[in-house]
């Protein structure tokens, strides 16, 4: 059985959705998957169009009958095209979802979007809670959960030699949409120092003397210079909870940013309703907060033994991320179904 899947062009690997996806291609040519398709990284919008059309032009070309293809959602009109392709030929779709479109940016309606899932014959889901909600919505594809991102990179994190106060770190795009909390968590802080790296904070007004913005620095560098104790999961505009659609999105959603704070040897406090949650406690790699303002005590609180416990722990689990794990075990189960079947 020949294992396929299909690369495209994207216009920036470097962004956290497209690093993901690139590194799970690296992630299958590992484990002996054929790109049936093109990686380029034309920026240009025509050039990038015609890019992606040879891809599809190749994938026809060279998927064999009885095969199984994995393609990564979402992959706009071209994902419905390329499902048909491989049913034609007698092959299997797995599919590994990135986002939903009708939660985020709505763009599909729910319906729309189950009907598209349903044409795969297995999906790799964020999480439990979100496999849970496709079923629950009409997924008839059998399901299946990643538990996190892996986050492939060369960069080593540096030992941790602090021994003043904790320091918290928050990285990402800073939008007034997408995390306004910044703007109220100065007036909370009080035993720790809040760092923060991205870009469009230059654009926003300062929030508070006690945030130490650190400008925007690669994830490579990030995970080499990481100035920081614990990295925090956090989104939407109040300190007291993840309000609105991005909170509602967090409950399912697996924050590819969690990847990167573990990658960093960084422990997490995230959200305790969010999906990740579950996986931060079994794990043993951080704390999971109903508010902001929990913080300042959970800090003075903590010994210096516990956190080198806990940093342990997301050290191991680093050593997964970069290996790949996830998506390899993922995926294998899949594959071990599918043989004790026939």
């Amino acid at each position: 059985m020949e294992k396929y899947f299909f690369s495209k062009n994207y216009k920036e690997t470097k962004s956290a959705g497209n690093k993901a996806k690139t590194d799970i291609e690296e992630i299958l040519l590992a484990n002996g998957y054929k790109n049936v398709g093109i990686r380029s990284n034309y920026k240009g919008s025509l050039m990038g169009f015609i890019a992606t059309l040879v891809s599809l032009l190749k994938a026809c070309l060279s998927i064999q009958p009885n095969s199984v293809l994995v393609l990564q959602y979402p992959l706009k009109k071209y994902y419905t095209f390329l499902c048909r392709i491989a049913h034609l030929r007698n092959c299997e779709v797995i599919t590994i979802i990135h986002d939903l479109g009708s939660f985020r940016r709505k763009r599909l309606t729910i319906e729309q979007e189950v009907s598209r899932l349903n044409q795969s014959d297995y999906i790799i889901a964020h999480n439990d809670a979100m496999k849970v909600w496709l079923q629950e919505h009409g997924v008839t594809s059998k399901l299946y959960s990643l538990g996190i991102f892996d986050y492939l990179s060369k960069s080593t994190p540096q030992p941790n030699t602090n021994k003043d106060q904790y320091r918290v770190l928050y990285a990402g795009a800073l939008n007034p949409k997408k995390n306004p909390f910044l703007k109220q968590i100065g007036a909370i802080i009080k035993s720790y120092k809040f760092n923060l790296y991205g870009s469009g904070f230059e654009a926003q007004n300062k929030f508070n003397d006690v945030i130490n913005y650190k400008g925007f620095v690669p994830s490579d560098k990030l995970i080499s210079a990481a100035e920081g104790d614990f990295g925090l999961v956090w989104d939407g505009d109040s300190i007291s909870s993840c309000s609105g659609e991005l909170g509602k999105y967090l409950k399912f959603n697996n924050p590819h940013k969690t990847s990167l704070y573990i990658r960093c040897h960084l422990p997490i406090i995230i959200w305790s309703k969010a999906a990740l949650a579950p996986f931060i406690k079994e794990n043993k790699i951080g704390f999971c907060i109903g508010s902001l303002d929990q913080i300042d005590n959970l800090l003075l609180e903590l010994r210096k033994e516990d956190y080198d416990e806990i940093r342990k722990n997301v050290i191991k689990i680093s050593d997964k991320l970069s290996d790949g794990y996830y998506t390899t075990t993922a995926l294998n189960k899949i594959l071990n179904q599918k043989e004790n079947y026939k």
